[in-house]
């Protein structure tokens, strides 16, 4: 483990796994480094970079110095970028990906290129209601102390398999994903509004908008809304993949988007 520290002093943990163009991995919500679909992923991508994988703040080894902010989580990012010596490929999934679009209007001299999977913004103003529904369940469990009944909700409201959710208590990491269930509410505050489109048609970073075939329509909107926004970006949509995408589907995109830097 090593140790990366923010702007305001916040301390992440990261692992530096591989050999190649650096890679720093900006994962979604319930997740941290040593997650066991995590430290798979990284495994894959590890073949072809140098890849940073971080706990973001107030998950895993990471600190979370208060009050939180999105621009902080920013920081965060260019602190690993730092590490990394100062220039990196992003990946970010989910509300990584969100992340990941601000860190390219903050930061266009240090990254190389970003590559987003699934970002998850509200895709219209029924969705935006009901999100924010879910989102006041959610803080109210928290509030309450139970952390295991919102982390549930939560994966459930967003439309993850039930089969999936169940299951998670058998994980070797769910103890950890419940201590880290308040973080749920960063990520909904990234995600709860609807694309900012008129921000990242400042972007000069190169963006690969990618998506899912078997995800809903409303995140393919997202993807086709960032794309056209998002100057000179391509767009993808993997067959056959969901949310949980699969790093070796998702690899050559990574590894195209090297090779053209």
């Amino acid at each position: 483990m090593r140790i990366a520290t923010s702007k305001d002093g916040t301390e992440l943990a990261y692992d530096v796994s591989g050999d190649g163009p650096a890679l720093v991995y900006i994962t979604g919500a319930t997740c941290f480094r040593r997650f066991r679909p995590i430290v798979a992923d990284v495994g894959v991508f590890a073949t072809e970079f140098t890849v940073y994988n971080y706990d973001r703040r107030g998950r895993g080894d990471s600190g979370d110095v208060m009050p939180y902010a999105i621009e902080r989580e920013v920081d965060d990012i260019e602190a690993v970028v730092d590490a990394a010596g100062g220039r990196a490929i992003l990946y970010g999934h989910s509300s990584g990906a969100a992340l990941a679009l601000e860190a390219a209007v903050r930061m266009p001299d240090k990254l190389d290129r970003v590559v987003i999977y699934d970002a998850p913004y509200v895709h219209d103003e029924a969705e935006r209601a009901s999100y924010a529904e879910l989102a006041e369940t959610v803080r109210a469990l928290l509030g309450e102390g139970k952390n295991a009944r919102a982390l549930k909700t939560f994966l459930h409201g967003i439309g993850m398999p039930r089969a999936f959710v169940a299951l998670l208590p058998l994980f070797p990491g769910w103890k950890i994903m419940k201590a880290l269930a308040p973080t749920l509410m960063y990520d909904i505050g990234i995600t709860e509004v609807l694309p900012p489109v008129e921000r990242f048609e400042n972007i000069q970073v190169p963006v690969n908008v990618v998506v899912g075939a078997k995800n809903p329509p409303g995140m393919h909107q997202v993807a086709r809304e960032l794309a056209a926004a998002i100057p000179h970006a391509t767009h993808r949509v993997l067959a056959g993949q969901d949310h949980m995408v699969s790093a070796k589907v998702l690899l050559p995109i990574l590894t195209d988007s090297a090779a053209k830097d």
